[in-house]
């Protein structure tokens, strides 16, 4: 890809989309997006968020409406497909809709690509196609175990063990695990990986599958209950809440920054090594959820609102998974360059003065009603 071609993303309306719109500006690309602005992630608006950027081409549309697709790919060099339905909650119960925004609207995609042909397509994956991690057990062999039981769960027995009840140590995922969704939203995510690779390779087309860990950073749409871990830990923060924990918060997680993931998607964009491979973007180092909600606290000088450890549970959720961001290095240069820590006081920074509706407890109460917490 040159300066001067025109990317289009889908979903680029969003806090990720918008913070690539940014650096692809930056680099001399032209930029259009497509969004729908839905309400659960944008609130009640009339246009585009202030935050995108004015050179931005930006196209309202929904990616299951063919004209809506074919009109924002004319003249369009590569695309970003980030256009998706996020959360393994509200998957779990909202089906229909996951699989109707998420697969089909991939399939209008692909379809309408393959009457405009395009220089290279990036499409967003998740790190929850994984399901549980790479563990390792304690004579020393590498494991992809099954998810935990029910029974283990209801039991408050939060580790995952092996054949003889023995705790597996958690290990860096790489991108040759076996996949094993456990929600509806996981599996959406996986189906529009393969569908996108299965499509680039029939069509010659490159393909870059980028399999995002948890982002975090300014812009992240703080009233949507779905959305990233420490945006809910924010906005409850914000209103004065403790933030609260399912199981024991020692489960352990990966944040990346959103500028350092948007780093990696330019370098899938620009690299010819990216074609017809999936990689792992994320921060490379592991944190438990109860120290990143201590931490955040800390920073945003609300540590009287110790986290709340529910014991409970939520179907859908994995024990630990973190990401082995070697391949990216190797082929792609990526390399995080935000430490968590100064991630997290940038973050608090574009909190001060912010006003957000918390609405977790409602959506928690959802999943109550829908027998989906325990």
């Amino acid at each position: 890809m040159s300066d001067g071609s025109r990317v289009l993303i889908t979903g680029g309306a969003g806090f990720i989309g918008s913070h690539l719109a940014d650096a692809l500006l930056a680099r001399g690309y032209r930029v259009r997006v497509l969004d729908c602005l839905s309400e659960q992630v944008h609130g009640d608006i009339s246009g585009f968020p202030a935050y995108l950027a004015s050179a931005v081409e930006a196209y309202r549309g929904d990616i299951r409406d063919r004209r809506d697709v074919e009109r924002a790919l004319a003249g369009v060099d590569a695309v970003f497909h980030f256009a998706s339905a996020v959360g393994v909650g509200q998957s779990m119960y909202e089906i229909e809709k996951y699989v109707d925004i998420n697969n089909r609207g991939t399939a209008v995609l692909l379809e309408a690509l393959v009457r405009r042909p395009i220089k290279k397509l990036v499409v967003a994956s998740s790190m929850s196609v994984y399901g549980e991690g790479l563990y390792r057990g304690s004579d020393g062999t590498v494991r992809a175990p099954r998810p935990r039981g029910l029974g283990q769960l209801k039991a408050g027995r939060w580790d995952v063990v092996d054949d003889q009840g023995r705790a597996l140590q958690p290990l860096p995922t790489p991108e040759d695990k076996t996949p094993m969704p456990e929600s509806i939203y996981a599996l959406s995510k996986y189906d529009q990986e393969m569908m996108c690779l299965l499509f680039g390779r029939a069509y010659e087309i490159p393909v870059a599958a980028l399999r995002f860990f948890n982002v975090y950073g300014e812009r992240q749409a703080l009233s949507n209950p779905y959305t990233g871990v420490l945006a809910i830990f924010a906005v409850r923060y914000l209103n004065g809440k403790a933030p609260v924990i399912f199981e024991d918060g020692h489960q352990m997680r990966d944040f990346v920054h959103v500028r350092d993931l948007v780093a990696g998607c330019v370098l899938a964009l620009e690299s010819d090594a990216a074609c017809n491979e999936v990689f792992n973007i994320g921060g490379g180092t592991p944190y438990s959820v109860l120290e990143v909600a201590w931490q955040f606290g800390k920073v945003l000088g609300k540590q009287e609102l110790a986290p709340i450890v529910s014991g409970n549970y939520r179907a859908g959720d994995i024990r630990n998974c973190f990401a082995d961001i070697s391949k990216a290095s190797n082929v792609l240069g990526y390399r995080p360059q935000i430490i968590l820590e100064a991630g997290l006081s940038e973050l608090a920074q574009w909190l001060q003065g912010r006003m957000d509706e918390d609405r977790s407890e409602a959506a928690a109460a959802e999943l109550r009603r829908h027998g989906l917490v325990a």
